[in-house]
């Protein structure tokens, strides 16, 4: 069997998904016609084709065991010098997708990895672009501001062509796998284990 590259994240809902990839394409990201607006939980990952399974049942007890919590991106920043890149904020809700992507990528799961820089939620805006037009991303988005409550995350493969497509959703609740779990609430840090 072969190998497949997906990747795991909150998909950004419309008017602002399409704003922003519009502006992404604008600023002159060659790759942004092919990535939906998103916020990663998991990177673009290779994986055998025969792991699809058990990631889907690990992903669908993940949603299974959380519960909606509010979103808001506001203004800009960058990773640059370290990385081109140029996004939108994540001001609220940074608590929740951090939490979330942990429990993807629990060290137990299907999912194992560990990420070339530490997790920070975002919104890519510019990647790999010159430096006038990351200024212009930058500036030109410095002012955006978005709401919505999270309810769900979903599954992407990326094709041959590069495209990201949707594989499967993951709605949060119980209603995901087939054993309920209590829902664990993700806008707000663990209670500490003793």
């Amino acid at each position: 069997m072969g190998t497949v590259t997906l990747g795991v994240s909150i998909a950004v809902p419309e008017p602002y998904g399409s704003f922003l990839q519009r502006q992404r394409e604008g600023f002159g990201d060659l790759a942004a016609p092919g990535i939906p607006t998103h916020i990663t939980l998991l990177p673009p990952t290779e994986v055998r084709t025969e792991a699809l399974p058990g990631i889907e049942r690990h992903l669908a007890e993940v949603a299974a065991g959380c519960r909606p919590f509010p979103l808001r991106l506001e203004g800009t920043g960058t990773f640059r010098p370290l990385s081109p890149v140029v996004y939108v904020k994540v001001t609220e809700g940074v608590t929740g997708c951090t939490a979330l992507q942990a429990r993807i990528r629990t060290a137990s799961g299907p999912c194992a990895r560990e990420l070339q820089f530490p997790y920070h939620p975002h919104v890519t805006v510019a990647h790999g672009t010159d430096e006038e037009s990351m200024d212009r991303a930058q500036a030109g988005l410095r002012d955006f501001c978005a709401t919505w409550t999270i309810s769900g995350f979903a599954l992407y493969e990326q094709g041959p062509d590069a495209v990201w497509r949707l594989e499967r959703e993951y709605p949060f609740g119980p209603q995901t796998a087939a054993v309920p779990r209590q829902a664990v609430d993700l806008s707000r840090p663990p209670a500490p284990s003793c």
